[in-house]
């Protein structure tokens, strides 16, 4: 196994200045204040002090905690912690980011200057695994995102490529003019064309792997039979189904829950 080049197991002392790693609970010396930390940690990356003052600096800054760096840890809240944590973690600007829960516990705000600065990190080309509970955080940040459950890995493909597998192709809504009467003579025509999911009122749901070819003929079939549309709107499918549908728990077999 090779970490930025590095082999694990020969250069295990030049791996571990590559990587930076935040866990959710990040263990602070609380009796040390905000730079005494960030020093603390930098001289066992062997970086030079001067080096330390000013990317510390920087990084109280960036996490819009310019004046805290001379406070005591232990007057820290949960969430000023965390992004000392985090502060840590990027001190030696590694080429590797293992990031457990990085906005645990943090307030709107300080969540977007975690994720802001994580998308920043990945646009300079850095590795970073992400380990979160927070779909939504993960579908926005993530290129890849891997599904654990009983300590395997169940699940592994972009957001977009798991919702396909997992929950289906894209899901489309058009609403008409008017309801669609039940039943429906041209239902069994309109079932040719796309899979359709739901009838009610005025909407029809439905799902198509090529929306861009067949949208336009659905439309044209629907004014052709008289019906006027009001708007045709993509259905957003979260990761939180994503993951539901594959953690779910198998179904008995023995006739007990």
């Amino acid at each position: 196994v090779r970490v930025a080049g590095h082999d694990t197991v020969t250069e295990p002392h030049l791996v571990r200045r590559e990587i930076g790693m935040l866990t959710e609970q990040p263990g602070l010396y609380e009796r040390m204040t905000g730079m005494e930390y960030l020093h603390f940690y930098g001289r066992l990356y062997g970086l030079p002090t001067a080096v330390t003052e000013t990317r510390g600096r920087e990084l109280f800054a960036r996490f819009d905690m310019p004046d805290a760096h001379g406070r005591r840890l232990g007057e820290f809240s949960k969430g000023m912690k965390q992004k000392v944590g985090l502060m840590r973690a990027m001190l030696h600007d590694p080429a590797v980011l293992l990031l457990d829960e990085p906005t645990s516990a943090m307030d709107p705000h300080s969540a977007k200057l975690v994720r802001d600065a994580i998308a920043v990190l990945q646009a300079d080309k850095r590795s970073i695994i992400l380990c979160t509970h927070n779909l939504a955080e993960a579908e926005q940040l993530a290129d890849r995102i891997a599904i654990i459950k009983a300590g395997q890995v169940v699940a592994r493909g972009t957001a977009a490529q798991l919702k396909v597998q997992l929950l289906g192709e894209p899901l489309l809504e058009i609403q008409l003019d008017q309801p669609l009467p039940r039943p429906w003579a041209q239902e069994a025509e309109l079932a040719e064309l796309v899979q359709i999911e739901a009838i009610q009122g005025d909407r029809l749901r439905f799902r198509t792997a090529v929306p861009q070819q067949t949208n336009p003929q659905l439309i044209r079939l629907l004014t052709g039979w008289g019906f006027g549309i009001v708007t045709l709107t993509h259905v957003s499918q979260s990761l939180e189904e994503v993951y539901l549908n594959v953690v779910a728990p198998e179904p008995s077999t023995n006739g007990h829950p």
